[in-house]
């Protein structure tokens, strides 16, 4: 007879982390956790430039997929976290939230409970914002947000640029009026004290030893057993081999939307014709999983420039002193974020709210700026997307074998609207560029390179040097119609006892990152779930 649990989740990434915590609080109930990467003990996961050896294929704390970018476009490499702690143990630190407007279009489209007036509190107590209170900033969470210390010239620059253009510079750029009008300024981020502040730090670490939670990591489930259409066990390999542990309530899939649809697809709840097709048994013919998938399309813009950049403390000898200024006084480059400023922008003066989001990176990428290594001169990377893409990807299994990746292919581009967004992006960031307190600054423009200048020119370049932003979502959409894979409380229809809890679950695409989104989700399932559990025990 199989170890049963009460809850089973999936993925100890950022959604994964928050649910362990707030289930568990309840001693009531057993909480497996279970993770397939290792723990986030190495000492690259604490140091937030770490991520230039962290994120590569075959490095054991990420996934690495082939996605097919669309029509005309050569396939890209795709990194996922895969450690406790998820992308957030990965990523680029970088903290925002999103619009107001975002979660209320969700409501919009059925999802009830899943506005702003529901969502902006769960950021409002996962944070503790060093700057202090606000109506929508909160102080005492679990999550440790900083602001990059000001005073930088190159950045300062860059933020007199965007001012020039009409953009305010503000304090905090995940105010929710820096996300409605517009808004420029250092960069917030999960850093304390020198160091990485993951969801793990923030939510598991401090629970961990609690008895009635189980972690286990090294660890890959490979389907979801039912018994009907109720979900009876979950089946899992690892290095003590092939196990079953029972399902006593529900299993939560916090994979991401990548993982949490092929596992939903391998388990057989996903497109009829492609499963029976591989072989699998059909539980429920569910044809949008691993559809809608949409994804940001990040353009990095290149320049030398005279002085500011941070390019000689990541190679040779300054990489040797920035690493030991890290390891002795946890302070220098090695502490920054992806960015170390940047904000919310109108490419065009026509649209009512910003639609691009753009950070400020002291560095440039040798090459095409895909490559991960730096380059030799001074350079400065002004890069960006726009937040609202309207082009849809999709994820299907490829194999009933757990082990073969999934086929993605994100279709970047495919709606007319992109392309214009694209077009208005590059003009933006150029025109950034040109403004006169950027002058002592920029020699020239590196990539995609000043040749490039018509409307074709730049939908090619774009198709050429825009990439995946690793903010992939919508896989496993939400929503109040009956075609929607998941009902508002985070369900999948037409099956038992399995919900998803990750950004698979967007109608939609935030305006912006999506790390602080996907424990803001966890943190909204854990009280939709926890609240009908008291529901169940009252009834009782």
């Amino acid at each position: 007879m199989s170890e049963s649990y009460d809850y089973i989740i999936v993925g100890a990434g950022s959604a994964g982390c928050v649910l362990a915590n707030r289930l568990s609080a309840d001693r009531d109930v057993s909480v497996l956790l279970i993770e397939s990467g290792p723990d986030h003990t190495s000492p690259l996961i604490a140091m937030p430039r770490g991520i230039g050896k962290l994120l590569s294929p075959g490095n054991a704390h990420v996934w690495d997929y082939q996605a097919s970018r669309g029509e005309g476009q050569a396939s890209e490499l795709w990194l996922k976290g895969r450690a406790i702690g998820g992308s957030s143990s990965v990523n680029g630190m970088v903290y925002v939230r999103g619009a107001p407007a975002d979660y209320d279009a969700w409501e919009t489209l059925g999802c009830s409970g899943w506005g702003w007036r529901d969502m902006g509190r769960q950021f409002v107590a996962l944070e503790d914002h060093e700057l202090g209170k606000a109506q929508w900033r909160g102080v005492g969470g679990p999550l440790k947000v900083r602001v990059h210390p000001a005073g930088d010239a190159l950045c300062e620059a860059v933020i007199e640029s965007a001012v020039t253009m009409g953009t305010a510079r503000v304090e905090d750029t995940n105010h929710v009026d820096s996300v409605r009008r517009g808004g420029f300024g250092y960069q917030p981020q999960n850093t304390w004290k020198g160091q990485r502040f993951s969801a793990a730090r923030a939510f598991l670490d401090p629970i961990r030893s609690r008895p009635n939670l189980t972690v286990m990591t090294g660890t890959d489930v490979q389907r979801i057993e039912f018994d009907g259409r109720r979900a009876v066990a979950v089946e899992v390999r690892g290095s003590a081999g092939e196990r079953r542990f029972g399902i006593r309530r529900e299993v939560l899939l916090c994979a991401g939307a990548i993982e949490s649809p092929k596992l939903l697809q391998l388990s057989g709840v996903g497109p009829a014709e492609l499963l029976r097709g591989l072989g699998i048994a059909l539980v429920h013919d569910a044809p949008e999983v691993g559809r809608n998938l949409r994804e940001h399309l990040y353009l990095a813009v290149q320049f030398r420039v005279t002085r500011g950049s941070l390019n000689h403390c990541f190679t040779g000898l300054g990489l040797a002193r920035s690493v030991l200024r890290y390891a002795f006084f946890r302070n220098g480059p090695m502490t920054h974020a992806a960015h170390e400023a940047g904000g919310f922008v109108k490419t065009r003066p026509d649209l009512d709210r910003p639609d691009a989001q753009i950070g400020v990176s002291l560095f440039s990428m040798a090459g095409d700026g895909k490559t991960v290594m730096i380059d030799k001169q001074p350079g400065l990377t002004l890069g960006g997307y726009f937040m609202h893409p309207q082009s849809q990807g999709e994820i299907c299994i490829q194999s009933a074998d757990p082990s073969v990746p999934p086929k993605i292919v994100a279709n970047y581009l495919s709606a007319e609207a992109d392309q214009r967004s694209a077009i208005s992006l590059l003009r933006w960031i150029r025109q950034l560029a040109a403004q006169p307190a950027l002058k002592p600054f920029i020699v020239e423009e590196l990539t995609p390179g000043p040749q490039v200048q018509s409307d074709e020119q730049i939908l090619d370049a774009v198709r050429r040097f825009g990439q995946t932003a690793f903010h992939v979502a919508g896989t496993c959409r939400m929503g109040s119609d009956a075609q929607a894979v998941l009902d508002p409380q985070l369900r999948v229809r037409g099956v038992e006892g399995v919900r998803v809890v990750d950004t698979s679950i967007m109608p939609s695409l935030v305006s912006g990152n999506t790390n602080a989104p996907a424990m803001a989700i966890a943190m909204r399932a854990a009280e939709l779930i926890t609240s009908l559990n008291k529901q169940g025990a009252d009834a009782a």
